[in-house]
């Protein structure tokens, strides 16, 4: 059965597309395009979810939202495809990148986003945040320092979810080829044939 993914323009669902691509699994997509001038998901969405955002897909009469959760569901659908690694320490390393990306890395980037809008009134609260930001920034090189993917060797489902905070990090908190490791890592994945393939099936996309 094919999969509907409800995909919202400059998203996080376009790494959901990404995954499926990867994992080649048949889906669908059905488009929505945000309000012009809140930014927001349109009300369609809450249609499918009471929460009203995105992803969320359909599959076989079930209802999956969250990012990590869909992830996590299409690797299983998969038969493990860019799952966890089988030796302990790069298991480990999957998992915590899996949750990382959401847990971690996307609150301080909402936060500059609100800051951002607010203008004049945001400047005090930016600089800091992106001193803070910049701690994860420094971390993660490193992490990358000693091995291509985030999760060892081989690229996962880690390194999709890790996508998102990342490629928006370079468009608005700081990112640059001055952190070698991470900057050679996107150029990575914008290489990978799925990745291209993703972005010619989700439409526009501002962080590619």
């Amino acid at each position: 059965m094919t999969i509907i993914v409800h995909h919202l323009e400059n998203s996080r669902s376009q790494r959901i597309l990404w995954l499926l691509e990867e994992l080649d699994l048949p889906y669908r997509v059905k488009r929505y395009a945000r309000d012009p001038k809140t930014m927001l998901a349109p009300p369609e969405l809450r249609r499918v979810h009471p929460l009203g955002k995105s992803p969320v897909i359909e599959d076989a009469g079930l209802v999956v939202s969250e990012s990590g959760a869909i992830v996590e569901y299409l690797v299983e659908k998969a038969g493990g495809r860019l799952g966890a690694p089988s030796d302990k320490c790069n298991r480990l390393r999957y998992r915590q990148f899996l949750h990382y990306a959401e847990g971690s890395l996307m609150p301080p980037l909402l936060a500059l986003l609100v800051v951002g809008r607010l203008g004049i009134l945001g400047r005090p609260a930016r600089k800091p945040l992106l001193q803070m930001f910049g701690r994860h920034l420094d971390y993660l090189d490193t992490e990358l320092s000693g091995r291509p993917w985030f999760a060892g060797e081989e690229f996962t489902a880690a390194d999709v979810m890790m996508s998102f905070p990342l490629e928006a990090a370079k468009a608005r908190a700081g990112l640059g080829p001055n952190r070698r490791h991470l900057w050679a890592w996107l150029e990575r994945i914008h290489e990978r044939p799925a990745y291209g393939r993703a972005l010619h099936a989700g439409g526009n996309y501002v962080y590619a």
